[in-house]
């Protein structure tokens, strides 16, 4: 796929295009261009719009680049853990705003009722985990010791690989020592960060962008779920949580195969 392992940039032209707001430039550019901000890597672009297919995303890419709006070059192939630079992403535009109004209504609803949701649309465009639980790392961000205790014994249970972080701080220290798990487990409210603005990083980051986040949290507000939704959470899962549930998430945000019946 040609738009592989390349950064993107706005052209004047194309700058000029997301600034007017140009009601002619279809949706689907709009909603790449608003995400191209200096340098951004094509996995960043994916990883912001898993609702769509790569091969999708990667035609619009060449559409764009085509009309002179964007231009890309290949990008290095190693990229360091570093988040001390600037990761905010764009604004959603107006339509993708009512998709994630709707999806955090049915969030919600869920939430309520299951006590867990995951993006559905995102998942579908994902690739499975083609390894075994004893393979697969899951890194979990609690700073409640208990909470941490309990989750890191119920996915121990699950026999994955655990690894474990209770700040924002330890998290990226865990990232850059250890490099990326398989899927993080993030708890929103952490004593020195909020789980939405880390969220945004690793989104943002082109090593990162693609890791599966489930968010932990101990509440369900609308305005907290759409935000979530907004920057890429593949799920959410409410506390307090049975192990049952907490495997299953895993699988299927993985697309793992449930162990066969002994």
């Amino acid at each position: 796929m040609a738009n592989i392992g390349k950064v993107h940039r706005l052209t004047p032209s194309g700058r000029k295009a997301w600034e007017a707001e140009d009601p002619a430039l279809p949706v689907d550019y709009r909603r790449i261009l608003g995400l191209v901000l200096n340098d951004t890597h094509s996995d960043v672009i994916r990883g912001n719009l898993r609702h769509f297919a790569d091969s999708l995303i990667y035609e619009w890419l060449a559409e764009i680049e085509e009309l002179g709006l964007l231009e890309s070059e290949p990008a290095a192939e190693k990229h360091d853990l570093d988040f001390t630079g600037s990761f905010k992403l764009s604004e959603l535009i107006a339509e993708d705003k009512k998709r994630v109004a709707r999806d955090a209504q049915v969030a919600g609803t869920s939430l309520s009722h299951k006590g867990v949701y995951l993006a559905a649309d995102r998942l579908k465009n994902r690739s499975a985990v083609q390894k075994p639980p004893l393979e697969t790392a899951i890194l979990i961000v609690e700073d409640d010791p208990d909470q941490l205790a309990l989750a890191e014994l119920r996915v121990m249970m699950s026999r994955y690989v655990v690894r474990k972080a209770m700040s924002a701080a330890s998290l990226f220290e865990a990232l850059q020592r250890e490099g990326p798990p398989d899927l993080l487990l993030l708890d929103v409210m952490l004593p020195d960060g909020d789980g939405f603005e880390i969220l945004a990083k690793l989104r943002a980051h082109p090593t990162l962008a693609l890791l599966p986040i489930v968010m932990l949290t101990a509440k369900n507000e609308p305005s907290d779920i759409r935000k979530g939704l907004a920057l890429g959470a593949d799920g959410y899962i409410t506390k307090p949580y049975s192990k049952q549930l907490l495997v299953d998430t895993i699988r299927k945000v993985l697309l793992q195969e449930p162990p066969a019946a002994a």
